[in-house]
């Protein structure tokens, strides 16, 4: 156990630091648990616990600074609770082996996708009307929180592309709106995941500590200034870990 808290609390850390500026620590976090020997739902589980801590500390950096847009969070937020608690009992439908398959898979995916994402920074909001704003929000969240249930890792990047690209908010706002949807996200898979006891809370609750560490400190440089995520860092450990569960899924 404490080798595995050794290993896993500085890549959490790092997981949510990343992820409270850009999204797609779970990349990092979800394979971390895995390569620790947590697998499957457990891994699933554990991860959505200390994330959900996390990006508590984030959300109310976002919210006490100004940097969300109203209007259109609200009914993402709403939409992300009934998506992920959808897709999180779905997750929990499926037998292990037929669930660590979709990881192997998806996971290099998610990766690329985080890695050659382009740099929105530059991109100016686009006013649209309040009714606009909301069936947007709802898109937004129903659709990337089903996801975040069903899987997770990249899913805050995908929430703040659909805010910049689709929703045509700023990116400061579109980053504090992905970080309190994700939030809402988190706690519905989170409630489905407590309830059918696949979280390791030995582990989960030592992680959510240094979850929230990260959380606030990546949040807090967010806000200062506009920060780029150290991609090749984070490709490089998700690669490691990546081969990692390989290993794992064919000796299994």
């Amino acid at each position: 156990m404490i080798t595995q808290l050794l290993i896993l609390c500085p890549l959490i850390f790092l997981a949510a630091f990343i992820d409270s500026i850009a999204g797609g620590g779970g990349l990092i976090s979800l394979n971390s648990y895995q390569a620790v020997g947590i697998r499957d739902q457990f891994a699933l589980g554990t991860n959505k616990f200390s994330s959900f801590f996390g990006s508590t500390i984030a959300s109310f950096n976002y919210i006490r600074t100004g940097n969300v847009h109203w209007v259109s969070l609200v009914p993402a937020v709403g939409a992300a609770l009934g998506g992920s608690y959808a897709g999180s009992r779905l997750a929990l439908g499926m037998d292990g082996r037929t669930f660590s398959l979709i990881m192997l898979v998806a996971t290099p995916v998610v990766a690329a996708l985080v890695f050659f994402k382009r740099d929105y920074s530059g991109h100016a909001e686009k006013v649209k009307s309040s009714s606009a704003y909301v069936m947007l929000g709802l898109l937004i969240g129903g659709v990337v929180g089903f996801y975040d249930g069903f899987y997770g890792p990249g899913a805050g990047m995908f929430m703040q592309f659909g805010f910049i690209m689709i929703a045509g908010l700023e990116v400061k706002k579109a980053c504090g709106n992905a970080r309190i949807v994700n939030w809402a996200s988190n706690l519905a898979a989170l409630v489905n995941f407590v309830r059918f006891g696949v979280v390791v809370y030995e582990v989960a609750v030592v992680c959510a500590l240094f979850s929230i560490a990260g959380n606030y400190v990546g949040s807090r440089l967010a806000i200062k200034k506009d920060v780029k995520v150290v991609r090749p860092a984070m490709l490089v450990v998700t690669l490691l870990l990546f081969v990692k569960i390989a290993v794992d899924f064919f000796r299994s």
